[in-house]
């Protein structure tokens, strides 16, 4: 499934259940998988993981690299599958990290050679230590994460409903017996605890149970001191080992993940990225990170440099071709308003005089999320059909002529709203998509920001930043701007009260207007060129 060369061994030992000393008295257990012969000495992988040891996660993480090259000490983090302590999620990486480092080049089996390797929380945890590794580390390999992990969900401005809830519930119940039964028989409670209010008991409504992070995070906006011990993000600079970090563009973690690799870019590090086309749960993302394990990781564990490339490696939808370029964002493409048009249009030429378009937002019939950057069990996420979803009477939709050459969208996505709610609190969702020659509408890449306090008599102008993405557009495509004010249950319903979130009990439908027009030149900004 990983599409690895054929492996050097499949003769493995294990050993289980080393106890890993804490600066504070705890004890963290960890499993070292090793070649049955020629072990000691290999270079070590670090995987530190909050979800088990055994099962998927040796089959998908630990046996593949083992099995080629590396002996593997894959380590429970505090408070999970026997470790000690207690599971305060991902409070504790930075110190426990450190500890578990500093015992692991003591360890007369480690060798010279360590190179930290995994995904999602496991790159985070890569990322807190990052900074002050001991010299024995050679590299690190993070995936579809970023070095202030959480902190992209609770923006106040779009909260993320979909991905705090259900990972929440799924850390809460994982070590419970045949958790994974349960888990896929609460998949039904958690789409309907989705619209409970008050939210702060969509975890019991869904598993009669609390979930501490999920409390937490509806308690705390991402820049409440309470989260800062998770933003490593001021480390990054000063990272010296090389670092490929591989991410996708429909993942919930892209736009930090890329502020990363531009740090390190920037301060003259040696980094990689490589984005696919992938959601947070897709296998191309354990491929991509598997083989840069092989190529990247253990090639710098041995003093030598990896298989030559450029630093920058996307693929380009629409194209459907990898692409290498020598930074992000890629040279050459250059930003270029696309302006809101009366009648549905969108033009490169300002908007004429004209009146605004509406719509009305129902909290209680939310807009739904289609496709896209989507974190949960059961949804389809990325590149999907919008024809339904258009046809809502509470989203609105402006498309260019047919395109007479191929145009290139690579970079970052922004666009500016001038828009006006009955209400003075409001959401903008904003999407870009791929019309084709059919009508068929694909979505592109998206992003939503609130309103808050407005003025209700006055217009104001909504700032979106929309996730970056890779996209050639055909000729005889069209591009298209789809505007609605939301995408439940990615984003959190606006009840258009002001509540705090955790809290809110009213909803309130709101009158919404986009307006077009020269004194409010609505418009989304594409980084293009056109293609030859």
């Amino acid at each position: 499934m990983l599409r690895l060369p054929p492996p050097l061994t499949r003769d493995l030992t294990v050993e289980r259940d080393l106890h890993v000393p804490m600066r504070d008295g705890a004890e963290l257990l960890a499993d070292r998988w090793a070649p049955k012969a020629g072990g000691h000495g290999l270079p070590t992988t670090l995987v530190r993981i909050p979800y088990g040891r055994s099962g998927m996660i040796a089959a998908q993480l630990v046996r593949p690299l083992a099995e080629r090259g590396f002996q593997v000490l894959v380590q429970s983090t505090r408070g999970t599958f026997g470790s000690g302590g207690g599971f305060d999620p991902l409070r504790c990486e930075r110190e426990d990290g450190l500890d578990t480092l500093d015992w692991l080049v003591e360890q007369p089996w480690c060798g010279e050679a360590v190179v930290l390797y995994g995904g999602s929380y496991l790159g985070f945890a890569q990322w807190a230590v990052a900074d002050a590794v001991p010299r024995q580390v050679k590299a690190m390999i993070p995936s579809v994460s970023e070095s202030a992990f959480t902190l992209e969900f609770l923006r106040t401005e779009s909260f993320s409903l979909e991905a705090t809830l259900g990972w929440g519930l799924q850390v809460a119940d994982q070590e419970r017996p045949f958790a994974l039964l349960h888990q896929l028989r609460r998949l039904r409670k958690e789409r309907r605890a989705w619209y409970t209010l008050p939210l702060d008991q969509a975890d019991t409504a869904a598993t009669g149970r609390r979930s501490d992070y999920f409390r937490h995070v509806l308690s705390h906006d991402a820049d409440s001191p309470f989260w800062q011990v998770l933003d490593h993000s001021r480390r990054v600079a000063d990272i010296t080992v090389p670092v490929s970090t591989v991410g996708g563009w429909f993942d919930i973690f892209l736009p930090g993940q890329i502020r990363d690799f531009r740090t390190l870019q920037e301060a003259g590090r040696t980094a990689r990225l490589t984005v696919g086309p992938w959601a947070h749960i897709s296998m191309g993302v354990g491929q991509a990170a598997a083989a840069e394990a092989l190529d990247f990781g253990l090639a710098y564990a041995h003093g030598q440099k990896p298989a030559d490339r450029a630093p920058v490696r996307l693929f380009v939808m629409g194209e459907e071709k990898w692409r290498d370029f020598p930074s992000w964002p890629p040279p050459g493409y250059e930003p270029r308003r696309f302006h809101l048009q009366p009648a549905g249009g969108l033009s490169t030429e300002p908007p004429p005089e004209s009146s605004p378009d509406g719509y009305r937002y129902d909290p209680a019939d939310p807009t739904p999320a289609v496709g896209g950057v989507r974190m949960a069990v059961g949804v389809k996420s990325g590149r999907t059909d919008n024809t339904a979803l258009e046809a809502r009477p509470d989203v609105v939709t402006y498309t260019t002529p047919v395109l007479d050459t191929d145009i290139e969208v690579i970079g970052e996505v922004s666009a500016e709203i001038y828009f006006r709610s009955s209400l003075p609190y409001a959401d903008v969702f904003v999407r870009l998509c791929d019309v084709d020659e059919q009508g068929r509408s694909t979505n592109v890449c998206d992003g939503l920001t609130g309103l808050t306090d407005a003025d209700t008599d006055a217009t104001s102008k909504a700032d979106v930043r929309l996730w970056p993405t890779a996209y050639r557009f055909p000729r005889r495509h069209r591009i298209r701007v789809q505007i609605s004010s939301g995408a439940f249950p990615r984003y959190n319903r606006n009840p258009g009260t002001g509540e705090p979130r955790a809290t809110a009990t009213t909803l309130r439908t709101a009158d919404q207007q986009v307006f077009h027009d020269p004194a409010h030149p609505s418009a989304i900004t594409l980084p293009l060129r056109e293609a030859h």
